[in-house]
């Protein structure tokens, strides 16, 4: 069956038919659907019943799996899955839900402002790939916002000032907005900003797009409270309505985003309920700006 890719409203996700995740793709099939995120950035696949191994596997046909360490306050021995499989899900590891007061939970509530995977490492991530293994019936949506119609959006003006601006990136700044500043000195070190452009030029279409995320705290060169207002506009702007596509879950669901040209969030859900969802996260190969070594 060849693979077919219909689009949804708004027309930067597209649905996938035509192809079945348990087994190895083909190179055209994998060429078809790297085509598709070039045009889409957002592919949502159902019915894909899939275990860890066979999603680590198809997520290897678009480049290296991101290793998920320095992305989160679990700690040893408190993982739930195995090695590059980021556990996006509620539950610890006898897979029940996180209690309330949970740093772990309180931590993950930071999944619900809008952002960009892994913008906080000094190479950010490529793609990501979110199974649904246990869905919950009511919330628990992904939206997710197209940064290049985001950008087409903005005036002359607003386009040649952004050009060359550096952000600083860090969980340090999205967790603290919540208020959650309870961290090892550890977790600081970890957690140090990193430079990204502000601009983003997508590598094989050339289409321009912001770079945004919640994980921005200052822009080099700003006063910090000039360049937080700024930026909280710029990002109401760049999610309004008309620019989101919003993710209801079913099932096995299997949805694929560009971390280069969207951004997501998850919507709040009733978390004493389970929700069983596991990511796999495709490594960028470059920063967005020349870094010295450190």
């Amino acid at each position: 069956m060849t693979i077919d890719i219909r689009p949804l409203m708004p027309a930067f996700a597209g649905e996938v038919f035509g192809i079945d995740l348990t087994r190895p793709l083909s190179t055209a099939e994998a060429a078809a659907l790297e085509a598709g995120m070039d045009t889409y950035a957002v592919l949502v696949f159902h019915g894909q019943n899939i275990t860890d191994e066979q999603q680590k596997a198809f997520s290897l046909n678009f480049g290296e799996l991101e290793n998920t360490a320095g992305g989160n306050v679990t700690k040893t021995g408190q993982q739930r899955l195995g090695a590059f499989m980021a556990d996006v899900s509620n539950l610890d590891a006898n897979h029940q839900p996180l209690a309330r007061d949970d740093r772990r939970r309180m931590f993950n509530l930071g999944n619900q402002l809008w952002h960009s995977d892994s913008s906080f490492r000094a190479i950010p991530a490529k793609y990501s790939i979110l199974s649904g293994r246990i869905v919950v019936d009511k919330g628990g949506r992904t939206e997710f916002a197209d940064m290049r119609a985001a950008y087409d959006a903005l005036d002359t003006k607003t386009k040649t000032m952004l050009e060359d601006l550096i952000c600083e990136h860090s969980l340090l700044y999205s967790r603290g907005t919540l208020g959650f500043t309870d961290l090892s000195e550890a977790e600081r070190a970890t957690f140090k900003p990193v430079p990204q452009r502000l601009v983003r030029v997508h590598p094989v279409t050339g289409r321009k797009s912001l770079y945004l995320s919640s994980h921005i705290g200052k822009i080099l060169g700003w006063p910090t409270p000039e360049a937080r207002m700024f930026l909280r506009d710029l990002t109401e702007q760049a999610t309004h309505k008309r620019l989101t596509y919003k993710h209801a879950w079913k099932q096995y669901d299997l949805v694929m985003w560009d971390n280069r040209t969207t951004l997501h969030r998850v919507t709040r859900f009733d978390d004493t309920k389970v929700r069983d969802m596991r990511r796999t996260t495709v490594a960028g190969d470059a920063p967005t700006v020349e870094q010295m070594a450190a």
